[in-house]
């Protein structure tokens, strides 16, 4: 039994139309009986090495899909952030220092830039550790530590990569791990190895987490008649449950100002939520509809409603957000440019 590791693009999942929340269900899917030796659609679990964000897009993806996530091995790394940012503070007082975190800023932007285009699963790895995507991730992180010297603000990184190692000795099966740390990994953990994707394309789960997630990011260049056709006409899955295409639905018939369709249509989600689902979905679809019963007036029942999300056991950060702002102050649409 080998020990397979999953790329992590954390938030940017959310961006990449064929590499998305969608894409890892699928994946762990197709890679799961190889790495586990299980029979086909067995139980499937993962082990996860990357980000503590509660927000995190697998965190509602993967147990929505049946998946197992199998996390707690390494402790809370968020301090790292604070020293990280306390040190680019420092930094910023001097010329010299202003010099250094410019060169970041731009060695920053360059890796972005590579990793928003549109980007199919085989692309992540491109000639495996020696070129591609991998090789701008590690120019990365040595103009880091050029930059930024071996110090508070970066020192942390190795001491959690070392930590991750440890932890992953004797494991096996699936693991999900920040694609920058996959290099390093690969070097030091013991059977470790990328996957397989010979023969993998992105499927219908992939395709419709795509759209929502479009839909979710309404640009202004995208056509809402278009968009709103093509969210009516799904009928949702795991992933993307019927409930979430319609919350998006309301959302572009409140932006257009239609209440009265926005809210038979998050009355209808609202309606159709069920356990097993995201685990975020719940507070998006109460979230928004307090906003539209405000709108309408009703503003004991949209308070009730916010209250609503606020009580469950998960609201994501945007959702206790705009429920709190909506219990102290009635939602009002901004107005048009």
């Amino acid at each position: 039994m080998s020990l397979i590791l999953l790329p992590d693009l954390g938030d940017l999942l959310r961006l990449q139309p064929q590499f998305n929340a969608g894409t890892v269900v699928e994946l762990v899917r197709a890679l799961g009986s190889r790495a586990l030796g299980s029979r086909e659609g067995g139980s499937q679990e993962v082990v996860w090495v990357s980000s503590n964000d509660p927000d995190h897009p697998l965190r509602d993806a993967l147990p929505a899909a049946g998946i197992t996530v199998r996390d707690g091995l390494l402790r809370d790394w968020s301090w790292a952030q604070r020293d990280h940012e306390e040190l680019v503070g420092y930094l910023g007082q001097y010329p010299q220092g202003r010099e250094r975190l410019q060169a970041v800023a731009q060695a920053e932007a360059e890796l972005s830039q590579q990793l928003t285009v549109p980007l199919a699963p085989a692309q992540l790895f491109g000639n495996g550790t020696d070129g591609g995507l991998f090789r701008a991730v590690q120019d990365y992180h040595q103009t880091l530590r050029e930059q930024l010297d071996e110090g508070p603000g970066t020192l942390w990184r190795a001491k959690r990569l070392a930590e991750t190692v440890q932890a992953l000795a004797g494991q096996q099966g699936l693991v999900l791990a920040p694609f920058d740390d996959l290099p390093a990994l690969l070097q030091h953990v013991s059977g470790a190895e990328l996957p397989d994707l010979t023969g993998f394309s992105p499927g219908e789960i992939s395709r419709l987490r795509a759209l929502a997630d479009r839909a979710w990011q309404l640009h202004e260049e995208d056509d809402p008649n278009a968009l709103l056709e093509s969210l009516t006409r799904e009928t949702g899955d795991e992933v993307t449950p019927k409930a979430e295409l319609d919350t998006l639905a309301a959302g572009i018939y409140l932006a257009a100002g239609e209440l009265g369709a926005a809210r038979e249509l998050l009355e209808r989600a609202a309606h159709g939520l069920t356990d097993g689902q995201p685990r975020s979905l719940a507070g998006l679809v109460l979230a928004r509809l307090g906003q539209v019963r405000d709108l309408q007036g009703e503003r004991d029942l949209a308070r009730r409603t916010y209250q609503a999300a606020l009580a469950l056991q998960h609201a994501a950060q945007v959702v206790r957000e705009v429920a709190g702002q909506g219990l102290l102050t009635p939602f009002v649409l901004s107005p048009g440019p």
